[in-house]
């Protein structure tokens, strides 16, 4: 991880809110200075603590602009009421909780994007997604969310992309999993998320042996989300990141699938060669996110002076 500073010395602050852990750090998408991590809780003290510690790690020197890359379903519609605010979500208590009001404090500039648009966000600018038109990035974990970033832009409709919540082709006879998304049961997330891993087979992917029938329907579910993504974007990269990628061979099965489906209909991944180069893990693994939320710091800051 970069420890330089921003070269003007300006201090920005950057929050990861993820369902599993918070991250508060300071720094700039230079580079991050320090940081800390807040175990996700109820929302009041987990959002309490994310500011003392943003206070703790900035001192004296203040804060110019603050970039909250959160977890979803999430209102970034900045003219409606519950802007701001989280919507109906997996996660217990946390529906219509304020992701913002708690940042007010620092009277600094706020951004608010998802985690996995500020990823997105991150990779395009100085990771595996530098120099290309469309960055799609997926963070595969507690849940599955997945970000797009065209032409350095986080890309958001009525509302930002839910692909994590895509219907995705069960086999029955192979997978009996009912799923555990309690809006859709067996949507992509329900299927692959690591909680639903580890409901069938009682560990993490990462604890199961490389040959392990787990893999392969693992890498199964997530080829069908690449393939959609190839299909609805036409990215230039999709990122694969988030716990459950980080076991072995996972990636190495994904992209044998999705080139094996796609049976050669796509010009651009004719090869299997072709699958690798478009199908990578992010260069900021971990914290990819962090890295986005400096930059929409950094371009509030921009817009206040401006």
């Amino acid at each position: 991880m970069s420890t330089q500073a921003d070269k003007s010395g300006t201090l920005y602050g950057a929050i990861e809110a993820g369902g599993t852990k918070f991250v508060a750090a300071v720094g700039s998408a230079a580079g991050v200075l320090s940081s800390a991590t807040i175990p996700t809780g109820k929302p009041a003290p987990t959002l309490r603590a994310a500011v003392d510690s943003l206070r703790e790690q900035a001192g004296s020197r203040g804060i110019s602009g603050i970039g909250v890359a959160s977890f979803g379903p999430i209102n970034l519609n900045p003219g409606s009421p519950g802007y701001g605010r989280m919507e109906k979500t997996p996660k217990p208590h946390w529906s219509g909780a304020d992701m913002l009001a708690p940042f007010r404090a620092f009277d600094a500039p706020l951004a608010l994007e998802t985690d996995v648009n500020a990823a997105a966000l991150g990779e395009a600018r100085a990771g595996r997604g530098a120099g290309k038109r469309i960055v799609a990035y997926a963070t595969i974990g507690t849940g599955i969310g997945v970000g797009v970033a065209v032409d350095g832009k986080a890309h958001n409709g009525l509302s930002h992309p839910e692909i994590g919540h895509i219907p995705v082709p069960q086999n029955s006879a192979a997978d009996a999993y009912a799923g555990c998304c309690p809006y859709h049961g067996n949507c992509l997330e329900g299927l692959a998320c690591g909680p639903a891993i580890e409901a069938r087979w009682g560990r993490s992917l990462s604890e199961l042996a490389p040959d392990h029938p787990a893999y392969a329907l693992e890498a199964g579910y997530l080829a069908s989300l690449c393939i959609s993504l190839m299909l609805s974007f036409s990215p230039d990269v999709i990122l694969l990141g988030g716990g459950v990628m980080q076991a072995e061979g996972l990636l190495g099965q994904v992209r044998e699938q999705v080139f094996k489906r796609l049976g050669g209909y796509l010009p651009y991944a004719g090869r299997r060669e072709d699958v690798d180069g478009l199908i990578k893990a992010p260069q900021f693994a971990g914290y990819s996110a962090l890295i986005g939320g400096f930059l929409l710091a950094e371009a509030a800051a921009r817009r206040t002076r401006s």
